[in-house]
C-alpha cells in the first residue's frame, strides 16, 4: 500500500531478520486458509446463501433468532471477527519480516476507513494474488504430508541398514530399494519446497496480505451496511449463547449421541446411554426427572411412530450439531490449511463452506435445552418400546386364556375370572409371592387412575376371547404384557435416574424384575 513507506512513522527500527518463510510456510499456508475462506464467504453467491438458505433455515430460527436483522448483526459481527483474527497474523509475520516498512502494521489497519480502501480496479488484482497464495499453500499442504512420508522412509533406512549391516554388499537388495525410494523422496521434497511458500520471500507474502486485509475490510463494510448497530458480545442475551458459555461442542456431541442410540437402539453398548445422561445439562438433568415420574406407559407409540417424532427434531438440530463438531476437527495451524481445496481455480461450493451461524456456537441455551430434554424422553419411549417389544431379549410368552364358557363355573364373577387369569400369568412370568403383592398394587393403583386395558378385555366377553387367541408380542393388552411393560417402565426409569445420580450403569444393575 501506498501509505507504507519508512518515512510513514510506522517503523520500530530496523532488526535482521530471515527473508524466506522456510519453516513458518506452514503458519502462514494456515492463515492463507483463514483469508480464503473469508474471501469466498463474501463472494455474491455465499451472501445470496446466507441470506435465502442459512438464515431461513428451521435450526437456525428456532435456535438463535427469527428476526433476520439480528441475525445479519451477528453474521456481520462474526465476520469482523474473523479479520481481527486474520489481521493479527499479518501483522505478527509483518513484525518478522526484515523489511522495517511491515512491521507495527496494526497502526496502520486501525485507520483504515471507507475513503482510505482501495479503489474497485484494485481488487480484481487482489484476488488474482489470492488465487496464487492458495496455489502456494496447497503446495505447502502437500509438502508437509511429504515430509513426514521422508522422515519414515529415513527411519526405515536407518533401521534396516542395523539390521543388514552384517551381511555382505551382493545380499543387500532391500537396503538398496529402500535407498533409491530415499533418494526419490527427497528429491521430491526439494521440488515440492520450490513451488510452496517454503521457499517464497516474506516480505513478498505480506505485501499481498496487506492488500487483501484492506479489500476484506471494504468487503464487509458493502456486504453489510445496514447492520450499523451491532449486538454487544457482553450483553445479557449474548450470556445465554452456547459459544460465548463454551458449551457448543458439549452440546453437539450430547446431540450426536442422541442420533447414534436412536439410530441404532439394539448395535450401541449400554455405556452409550451412560455417556448421554452422564453428559446432560443440569437444567436438563433437572427437568428429566419430573418427565421421567410423569411418563404413562399406556401412552403406547410404536418404534416407527417414536423415530418419526424424534426425526422431526433432528432433521434440523443435528446438522447444526455436526458443523459444529466439524469447526472444532478443523480447528488448528494445522488442521485449517492441510484441508484447503485441491483445485485452484474452482472456488467451492456456499453450502460446503461453513460459517459459525450455521453451528450451535450462537444457539441459546434454554431453547436449545429444551429441544434437547424432548429428545431425551423420546429416546427413553424408544427404549422401553424396544425391550417390551421383544427386539434382542427373551419375548414373554402370550398368556392364552380359555373362554369364559369353558373355565368360569355359575357362580363365578367375571372379576374371578380375571384375578385367575392374571394368577396364571404371574405363574408364566415365575414370579414371588412378594413379587406378586407388588404387581396386585401397581395394578390397582392404575385402576384407580383410569380404565385398566386389562380390565377392559375383561368386561367385553366375546371379543375378550377372541383378542387372546390372536394375542401376539407386538399388539394386544394380555395382563403379561401390561405388567411386564409396568415393569420395564420402573426398571427402565430407576435405572435412568441412578445413571444420571452417578451411581451405576445401564449396564451393570441386577435383572430383578421391580425397584423401589
Amino acid at each position: 500500500m501506498s501509505n507504507l513507506n519508512p518515512s510513514s512513522g510506522f517503523l520500530s527500527g530496523i532488526a535482521a531478520r530471515g527473508n524466506k518463510v522456510s519453516i513458518l510456510a506452514f503458519e502462514v499456508a494456515n492463515t492463507i486458509a483463514k483469508g480464503a475462506n473469508l474471501w469466498r464467504s463474501l463472494s455474491d453467491e455465499s451472501i445470496k446463501f446466507l441470506k435465502e438458505d442459512i438464515l431461513q433455515s428451521d435450526g437456525v430460527r428456532k435456535l438463535i433468532s427469527a428476526d433476520i436483522n439480528e441475525l445479519l448483526c451477528i453474521v456481520a459481527a462474526d465476520k469482523r471477527e474473523e479479520l481481527e483474527v486474520f489481521s493479527r497474523e499479518v501483522i505478527r509475520f509483518g513484525d518478522l519480516c526484515k523489511n522495517p516498512t511491515w512491521h507495527n502494521l496494526g497502526r496502520y489497519f486501525q485507520k483504515l476507513s471507507p475513503d482510505l480502501t482501495p479503489q474497485e480496479q484494485l481488487k480484481a488484482e487482489v484476488e488474482t494474488s489470492m488465487q496464487h497464495l492458495i496455489h502456494l499453500a496447497q503446495n505447502t499442504s502437500e509438502l508437509y504430508h511429504e515430509l513426514h512420508a521422508l522422515d519414515r522412509f529415513e527411519q526405515d533406512y536407518r533401521r534396516k541398514l542395523q539390521e543388514e549391516e552384517s551381511l555382505p554388499a551382493g545380499r543387500r537388495e532391500n537396503l538398496m530399494i529402500l535407498q533409491s525410494e530415499l533418494k526419490r523422496q527427497r528429491k521430491l521434497v526439494r521440488s515440492l519446497k520450490k513451488k510452496s511458500l517454503w521457499s517464497r520471500n516474506l516480505e513478498e507474502v505480506v505485501e499481498k496480505f496487506v492488500d487483501i486485509v484492506a479489500i476484506l475490510h471494504k468487503e464487509i463494510l458493502e456486504r453489510f451496511s445496514n447492520t450499523a448497530t451491532i449486538l454487544a458480545d457482553n450483553g445479557p442475551a449474548q450470556n445465554q449463547r452456547l459459544g460465548v458459555s463454551g458449551l457448543a461442542l458439549h452440546y453437539a456431541n450430547i446431540i450426536n449421541q442422541i442420533d447414534n442410540i436412536a439410530s441404532r437402539p439394539l448395535v450401541l453398548p449400554s455405556s452409550t446411554r451412560d455417556s448421554l445422561y452422564h453428559g446432560l445439562p443440569a437444567g436438563v438433568k433437572a427437568a428429566l426427572r419430573s418427565r421421567l415420574q410423569a411418563f404413562d406407559a399406556k401412552e403406547e407409540f410404536t418404534v416407527a411412530q417414536i423415530k418419526a417424532e424424534m426425526q422431526k427434531t433432528l432433521k434440523w438440530i443435528f446438522p447444526l450439531a455436526e458443523n459444529t463438531i466439524r469447526a472444532h476437527q478443523g480447528f488448528g495451524w494445522v488442521g485449517e490449511w492441510a484441508n484447503i481445496g485441491t483445485e485452484v481455480n474452482k472456488n467451492p461450493a456456499p453450502e460446503l463452506n461453513i460459517t459459525r451461524i450455521q453451528t450451535l456456537y450462537h444457539a441459546d441455551k434454554e431453547k436449545t435445552d429444551h429441544y434437547v430434554l424432548e429428545l431425551v424422553v423420546w429416546l427413553h419411549h424408544l427404549v422401553i418400546q424396544v425391550k417390551n417389544r421383544g427386539y434382542g431379549f427373551k419375548p414373554l410368552q402370550p398368556v392364552r386364556c380359555q373362554s369364559q364358557k369353558e373355565t368360569s363355573l355359575p357362580h363365578e364373577t367375571k372379576q374371578d375370572s380375571s384375578r385367575a387369569c392374571n394368577t396364571r400369568a404371574y405363574d408364566i412370568l415365575q414370579i414371588s409371592e412378594e413379587e406378586r403383592v407388588l404387581l396386585d398394587s401397581l395394578r390397582s393403583n392404575r385402576m384407580m387412575l383410569g380404565r385398566s386395558k386389562s380390565l377392559e378385555l375383561v368386561t367385553r366377553k366375546d371379543k375378550r376371547c377372541q383378542r387372546n387367541r390372536g394375542l401376539s408380542r407386538s399388539s394386544g393388552h394380555s395382563p403379561v404384557k401390561e405388567f411386564s411393560l409396568a415393569l420395564d417402565l420402573q426398571l427402565e426409569r430407576t435405572r435412568v435416574l441412578d445413571v444420571m445420580d452417578g451411581i451405576g450403569t445401564l449396564g451393570t444393575f441386577p435383572t430383578a424384575p421391580f425397584y423401589t
